[in-house]
């Protein structure tokens, strides 16, 4: 059986985005843990730019982990 691991991009009030002028896969399933991180480990500073606060990994429908913030420590 395969899984399908899929990030939840929020905005800054916790609702569910789809980050426009995002990084390409911002809504992309991919096929391992692994590989979702590794996308996000490239795109995260595109998708705060894009207004992407937090993201949540998602496999299956269950949180993985998140949300994880985005925004810069202060």
């Amino acid at each position: 059986m395969s899984e399908a691991y899929r990030w939840i991009c929020l905005d800054a009030d916790g609702q569910v985005v789809d980050p426009e002028g995002g990084p390409a896969g911002a809504s992309s399933v991919f096929p391992t843990q692994g590989d979702a991180e590794a996308w996000f480990a490239e795109s995260w500073e595109e998708l705060a730019e894009a207004g992407v606060s937090a993201v949540t990994l998602m496999r299956e429908g269950a949180v993985v982990y998140g949300p994880m913030s985005l925004e810069p420590a202060g």
